[in-house]
């Protein structure tokens, strides 16, 4: 390892909901059965068979039940399977915990999504030790203090990091550094390297091209010829282990509050579309409501496969925190400006965020919000007590749906395979 080379840490929560939900319940009733140890699953009502799997215990994985597949699916391959609700609120607070435990090792973090957080490590490294034994201590001390293992991925740069972390699990820690590329990198399957989804595969695969050792040593005008320039070089920038991106700071809590999701399939259609909005809209408005805060506009990010990104942001008639309200004025900027190209990420942010005391309300919206406030906050409640699947949306209830009612979770460069937790 050169001395001047960058020191990235790549932390990933194991099975986090799953893990979270087991915490939450054992520091209630220490007596409780902890959800880890038995073939269980998070996500889905199992008196329905509705819903998807959101998270997985090991003794499920070794059923070959897989986070994303119908719940009804889960049951046939694991009769004996305990489904539990989500509770949403409750791991959000975990994840704030782990944020502000790791925040002790440096102030250069980057929450990439409620359960996995980049460290740029290079300048404070020093004052720790070397870096697989600084990785020990962030992983002993998140199990010890906080009761959930993590994975720990470190590398030079945050593309390699975040492939190192994916490696054996759970509470490991392994390294990707530029010489280990070619023993522990190159011999994965191509589908492994991070954005490189089914459709990407395909087109790989008729170029022969079934590792990432193949990609990496690809003619880059052939790939460009067949998935297109920009894609093209990145994803072969990647083979190669090439990332230049920094380690970003925490947004400001005030700034504004988003989600985003990658998705299982390319959605090229509205209704899809509108349904994974909805989804998104869900826990943007939980968080503006938990925060007590409302936002004065909403805007709308799609990504293709290809990794180009639009987006389109208009301002709300009356600052909200509704999720109505949210779906609403997002699914019309979304026929304003998307021309139906098939895309893998779909996302929704809320910004201009101000007190929820300090508004001008319209005379007009004012009893519509009001009703809208008072059963969306009765909604919270109601999950807050029972759990996030308590209740849902109708449109929800739908076999076959995208995605659940409120699983989009903060993922900007989450890959389509990454439906790990």
């Amino acid at each position: 390892m050169a001395s001047s080379q960058r020191i990235i840490f790549h932390i990933d929560v194991n099975s986090a909901f799953l893990s979270w939900e087991s915490v939450y319940r054992l520091l209630r009733d220490p007596q409780a059965l902890d959800l880890r140890t038995i073939p269980s699953i998070v996500g889905g009502d199992q008196k329905t068979r509705h819903g998807v799997v959101l998270a997985k215990s090991g003794p499920a994985k070794a059923y070959g039940i897989v986070t994303g597949e119908p719940v009804a699916q889960a049951l046939k391959k694991c009769p004996q399977l305990t489904c539990v609700s989500s509770r949403f609120s409750a791991y959000l607070d975990f994840s704030e915990k782990l944020i502000h435990l790791l925040e002790e090792y440096t102030p250069d973090i980057e929450k990439f999504s409620i359960d996995e957080a980049f460290l740029d490590m290079t300048g404070t490294l020093h004052l720790f030790g070397e870096p697989a034994a600084v990785a020990k201590a962030i992983r002993q001390r998140v199990k010890r203090e906080l009761g959930f293992t993590v994975n720990v991925g470190i590398a030079s740069n945050k593309l390699l990091a975040k492939m190192a972390s994916d490696f054996c699990k759970p509470d490991m820690c392994h390294t990707l550094w530029d010489y280990e590329i070619p023993e522990k990198l190159w011999p994965l399957p191509v589908r492994d390297l991070f954005f490189v989804g089914s459709s990407a595969e395909k087109k790989m695969r008729s170029l022969g091209i079934y590792t990432i050792g193949d990609l990496a040593h690809s003619d880059l005008k052939v790939l460009k010829a067949h998935l297109g320039e920009k894609y093209a070089i990145q994803i072969h920038r990647y083979a190669n282990g090439i990332d230049q991106e920094p380690v970003q700071e925490k947004e400001p809590i005030n700034k504004g509050y988003g989600n985003s999701t990658t998705l299982s399939r390319d959605v090229d259609d509205y209704d899809t579309a509108f349904q994974v909005i909805l989804s998104l809209c869900e826990t943007v408005g939980a968080r503006l409501r938990r925060d007590h805060v409302l936002c004065g506009s909403v805007c709308v990010e799609l990504k293709d496969w290809r990794f180009s990104t639009t987006s389109h942001q208009a301002p709300l008639s009356t600052p909200t925190d509704s999720a109505t309200v949210l779906y609403e004025n997002a699914c019309r900027l979304l026929k304003d400006f998307w021309d139906l190209t098939p895309v893998r990420l779909i996302g929704v942010r809320a910004a201009k965020i101000t007190d929820e005391g300090f508004v001008q309300m319209s005379l007009f919206d004012t009893e519509r919000n009001e009703k809208l406030e008072h059963m969306e906050k009765a909604v919270d409640a109601i999950r807050e007590k029972y759990g996030i699947d308590s209740i849902k949306r109708a449109s929800f209830l739908t076999a076959g749906a995208i995605v659940e009612h409120a699983a989009g979770r903060q993922k900007h460069l989450e890959h389509s395979r990454g439906h790990k937790k």
